[in-house]
């Protein structure tokens, strides 16, 4: 633990101009950002008698190794700095909003040529319109199913895609009237997109004039005494009606406005955001977060308002953004959000009317989280300290190991092996710094000589990553810390990889596997990191140089945690394993062409259709593919020429053998790696570990 007064800034050295502060650790680990108007006025207060600060201020001061700051020209520049290093540096201090699901939305792919409409989740994608987010994925799917009768886009995959343009049959879909079919060119590729334009029309509010467009195509059919058609025009209307009915219309006005309640205690914080499109709620979310300093209710809105729009631009910042309270100042942030949308953006908060009544609701919806959230995060919070308490009295450590880091090696009979390192911060998975290994350092199957590999390459990153933030963070001439510096950074400026150390390493197996990484810790002369195995077979937790291995009873949470800790390593080893095995049954003689990139083999298949057409066509009609120079046909031709034709293609449902003149699908990884670990599933598993 630090004490504050170590790394305390000298009298007069902190500007008094607006700008963004950064507290880092003894491993010069970023642990807070934050931003001020003032950086004397607001740094003075992190160095004031420890007594008065808030606790978790106090701890993060006292967690805390040194103090930087970088000086802007206005706030709306600090926002957007702050916003931009949180993101980067993830500090354990700074209040990060949890989503408490991964919503999904309705995504309209308007980046391909024959736009599809889908389900996604997770992070957002360029040219992809997104509406919602939507509280189950079975929401969307009724409405997709419910619109598809008037605006009938593609739903299908890549896949099924290439197969139907292939065989010149649509989908079942395409028989129903619920696509238009533009794989078997049923409709061109512009109308299409003008299709997909006026189904995203509808999604974001337009409904009115598609409704009066279908009651005047229905008026004019009857009129003609074309029944038939006029009553499909009927349905297509009910259609319409029953999708808009989903979604009830809250706000009169039309308004495009999203709703932002917080409800708090001295702990932490829900929020719960409402999106009201046309006046109608099109998406709902809600985040918790902890309180990890003093924070009004205008500064939690102002970080949820970051995490809102941080990455978003043009009509994805609506014109309105009603709060319970303000962040102060409200200039910036409004300034940065118009900036964001480029247009005027109106943040406020609601007087009267029917948004004050809906905001309501929303405080309602954002109160009923944060209970249901601390019913759950008691228990869970407690378990998992329990855990960890555990796991230090039974290895006799002097602290709870915060930090647990676990290997597994992976293989199949002694091929592609590799290994996993996965991260658990405070018993919680963290999944950005899990890393994969490569065995190199020889071939064949030998997990304890592949385990002293592993931890040695691991730990010996993290003795050069410590020795070069040592001499970076050395004092200069004026007795300040060096701050930032090539040493602390990788080349595209972010945090180095390797330069934190665990409490604890967990091994997947017994003694031997124990004994390596031991052995490696000891000949990089790393003395003060734990090591423990978790056999399999008996749940037998085995520490170092002892004969006898610690038992811990079968409902102790410390051996839950590490069993969740090993399965999560065999997992994410496994997973790795059976990328570079694929990988490995797919590659043909194009990837051993030197400066052929996926882009100019994908070409190639393409333009003469397979390897075999590929094989026996003329350099200068090699030439002939965009991108390819003489030299490089040269090469391929070559290549080509030298490497023995592949077999051909077995229908195995047939035993009939297909050649891919005729259209025979190119033989899939997954096929391959069946032929290969053959068996019954209990003879694979003992075969892969």
């Amino acid at each position: 633990m630090a004490d504050p007064s170590s790394y305390r800034p000298r009298p007069g050295e902190i500007p008094d101009s607006p700008g963004v502060y950064r507290f880092r650790d003894e491993h010069r680990r970023v642990i807070y950002v934050g931003k001020a108007k003032s950086l004397r006025q607001r740094l003075a207060n992190y160095f004031q008698d420890l007594a008065n600060l808030h606790p978790r201020t106090r701890t993060m001061v006292t967690t805390a190794a040194s103090v930087e700051w970088t000086v802007v020209s206005t706030e709306v520049e600090a926002l957007q700095l702050e916003y931009s290093w949180i993101k980067e540096y993830d500090p354990r201090f700074n209040v990060k909003y949890r989503d408490d699901k991964s919503y999904p939305y309705l995504a309209v792919t308007m980046n391909e040529e024959f736009p599809r409409v889908q389900v996604m989740r997770g992070q957002k994608k360029k040219g992809v319109r997104y509406f919602g987010p939507y509280g189950h994925a079975w929401a969307i799917r009724d409405t997709v199913d419910l619109l598809l009768r008037v605006f009938p886009v593609r739903t299908c995959s890549a896949g099924v895609f290439k197969n139907a343009a292939r065989t010149g049959r649509p989908c079942l879909l395409g028989y129903i009237d619920k696509c238009s079919a533009p794989c078997v060119e049923r409709i061109s590729p512009e109308d299409h997109r003008e299709l997909a334009d006026e189904f995203c029309d509808f999604m974001a509010g337009r409904t009115g004039t598609y409704l009066r467009r279908l009651e005047r195509q229905m008026g004019e059919a009857a009129e003609d005494m074309e029944y038939e058609r006029a009553a499909r025009l009927r349905d297509d209307i009910g259609a319409l009606k029953k999708a808009m009915e989903k979604s009830a219309v809250v706000l009169a006005d039309a308004t495009d406005a999203d709703l932002i309640a917080v409800a708090e205690d001295e702990l932490e914080a829900a929020v719960q955001i409402f999106h009201v499109r046309g006046g109608r709620v099109r998406g709902q979310r809600g985040w918790v977060t902890d309180k990890v300093e003093e924070i009004t209710t205008g500064a939690l809105v102002e970080h949820a308002l970051q995490q809102l729009y941080g990455e978003e631009s043009g009509d994805a910042v609506p014109k309105e953004v009603l709060v319970p309270a303000l962040p102060d100042p409200v200039e910036p942030v409004q300034q940065w959000l118009t900036d964001r949308r480029g247009s005027g953006v109106s943040l406020r908060i609601p007087q009267r009317g029917d948004k004050k009544a809906l905001m309501e609701t929303v405080q309602r919806n954002a109160q009923q989280a944060l209970v249901l959230h601390k019913t759950k995060r008691a228990s869970d919070l407690t378990t998992r300290s329990r855990a960890l308490e555990e796991i230090a009295e039974a290895l006799d450590l002097d602290s709870a190991p915060l930090r647990i880091e676990c290997y597994d090696i992976s293989h199949l009979q002694g091929d592609d092996v590799v290994a996993s390192m996965v991260v658990f911060e405070d018993g919680l998975a963290r999944k950005s710094e899990y890393r994969r290994f490569q065995i190199k350092g020889f071939r064949g199957q030998d997990d304890v000589r592949s385990m002293h590999e592993v931890i040695t390459r691991r730990f010996r990153r993290y003795l050069a990553e410590k020795e070069r933030t040592g001499r970076a963070a050395e004092p200069g001439a004026d007795g300040r810390a060096l701050t930032d510096g090539p040493a602390l950074k990788d080349d595209d400026g972010r945090p180095k990889r390797f330069a934190y150390p665990p409490q604890l390493v967990v091994v997947d197996g017994g003694q031997p596997q124990v004994a390596a990484a031991q052995r490696a810790l000891d000949e990089l002369g790393i003395d003060d990191i734990a090591v423990c195995g978790l056999a399999k077979r008996l749940e037998e937790v085995w520490v170092p140089r002892e004969d006898d291995p610690v038992v811990l009873p079968r409902t102790s949470e410390g051996l839950y945690l590490l069993q969740r800790v090993r399965d999560e390593a065999h997992r994410f080893a496994i997973t790795y394993q059976r990328t570079k095995r694929a990988k490995r049954f797919r590659a043909g003689p194009l990837d051993d062409v030197p400066g052929l990139g996926e882009t100019r083999k994908q070409a190639l298949i393409k333009h003469f259709g397979s390897v075999k057409k590929l094989r026996s066509a003329t350099i200068d009609q090699i030439c002939e593919v965009p991108g390819i120079g003489r030299k490089t046909a040269e090469t391929v031709a070559v290549a080509l020429a030298g490497a023995a034709p592949a077999a051909p293609a077995v229908n195995t449902a047939t035993g009939e053998i297909m050649d891919d003149e005729d259209g025979a699908p190119e033989t899939t990884a997954d096929a391959l790696g069946e032929s290969v670990s053959a068996g019954t599933p209990d003879e694979r598993r003992g075969q892969e570990r």
